[in-house]
Parts: structure tokens; C-alpha cells; sequence
């Protein structure tokens, strides 16, 4: 069964799991890193994630508890790390309004979590694509995109934080 599964998945699913990898392993070295790279990831996938659950559920009463339990799930990745503090180390350089962030392998960890989960869903949904008028789906897909991507938010807010703090301090 996971090889007919496999076979039918189109090329490009293969290729973005590729580069998924490679940006990964990027973020896995201390890096300096502008603005736009900050903000790019986290919008991005706050709209793959919203996409994602439109396209699932649609606009229909199923869809709000995707949403509802996004916009909880984001919530609580942003107050999660405000404990966790990730990543650890960011140093801003307000001369060249560069950050040097301190390379993890976390990033990788979680885009890869982020592509298993959309891609078991779609395999699901496939399989029985009745289950997406299930509300507990719809709450459970939508708590997972929006914890994953509110992690890659929470991390561009405390990268973003460490700019103000040295701007205060000027």
C-alpha cells in the first residue's frame, strides 16, 4: 500500500521535500540574516497553512473549527517559545540591519513535521475523502498547521525582539 501511495504522488511533492531539506540544513549554521529572510518564512507558511485548511475543509461550519483551533495553536507557539526562547542566540547589527542567528536544527525538524502532516492528510483525504466533514479532523489539522507555523512566527518575533532591544538601549 506505501508504495502504490508513493507512485502516485506527483513529482513536485518530491522536489519540495528536497528543498525543504536543503533549506533545513542552512538553518542548521549561524547565519546573518536581513529583515525580508526575519519575516518571509513565517508569512509564508502562515499562508500555506491557511491555504491548506481552505482547501481542505472550505467555507463551510467545518472549516471554524480549523480555524478556531489555528488561530489557538498559533497563540500558543508564540507563548511557548516566549518560554523557550528560540533560537537562543541573535545578535543584531543595527549598522548593516542584519541579524546573526545561531544555527539549530530545529527549523529542519519542524518543516519537516510541517510536510509529513500535510502530506498524511492529503494521503487520508485521498483514501476517504469523507473524513473532511469530520469537525474533530477539521480541529486537529488545523491545531497542527497553525502550531507549526506560529513556531516559525514566534521564532521571527524573538529575532525581530532582539532589534528592539538594541535600539533601546541606543
Amino acid at each position: 500500500m506505501l508504495l502504490e501511495i508513493l507512485k502516485r504522488t506527483p513529482p513536485w511533492v518530491f522536489v519540495l521535500f528536497a528543498a525543504l531539506v536543503a533549506f533545513g540544513v542552512l538553518q542548521s549554521r549561524t547565519r546573518e540574516v536581513t529583515l525580508a529572510r526575519v519575516t518571509v518564512l513565517p508569512i509564508v507558511l502562515i499562508g500555506l497553512s491557511l491555504s491548506g485548511l481552505w482547501s481542505t475543509f472550505g467555507a463551510n461550519g467545518i472549516a471554524a473549527f480549523a480555524i478556531a483551533a489555528w488561530l489557538t495553536a498559533v497563540a500558543s507557539a508564540v507563548l511557548l517559545n516566549g518560554l523557550a526562547k528560540w533560537p537562543r542566540k541573535v545578535i543584531y547589527t543595527a549598522a548593516t540591519r542584519s541579524f546573526l542567528v545561531e544555527g539549530s536544527w530545529l527549523p529542519l525538524a519542524v518543516m519537516m513535521v510541517i510536510f509529513f502532516t500535510r502530506y498524511a492528510v492529503n494521503v487520508t483525504l485521498a483514501m476517504q475523502p469523507g473524513l473532511a466533514a469530520s469537525s474533530w479532523l477539521a480541529a486537529g489539522v488545523g491545531a497542527a498547521y497553525g502550531l507549526m507555523s506560529g513556531a516559525f512566527l514566534a521564532r521571527a518575533l524573538r529575532i525581530l525582539n532582539s532589534a528592539r532591544s538594541v535600539e533601546i538601549r541606543a
